[in-house]
């Protein structure tokens, strides 16, 4: 039986959980691992559903023509700032 997938909301929603339950350091080795291991699956899903996205929004505006196709660069810090030249 194949389990379902969470959205990505939800998933970032727990990762969330995980990483304050996490930081608040009173959690047993053994649950930490534990949490750990479930924070890089989600992790990991999370990085597929933005690729798939991505090639999504790729191949729309292949299709409405006219637009050149160039990968996404994320802003850099200097950028979010409002530092760069």
């Amino acid at each position: 039986m194949e389990e379902t997938q969470p959205s990505f909301e939800a998933a970032m929603e727990r990762l969330e959980q995980i990483v304050e339950e996490l930081e608040r350091g009173d959690v047993p080795l053994e649950r930490a691992i534990e949490l750990f291991q479930e924070g890089m699956q989600l992790s990991r899903l999370c990085g597929q559903k933005l690729e798939q996205v991505e090639r999504k929004i790729e191949m729309l505006i292949e299709e409405e023509g006219g637009y050149a196709k160039k990968p996404f660069q994320p802003p850099t810090e200097a950028e979010d700032r409002g530092d760069a030249e």
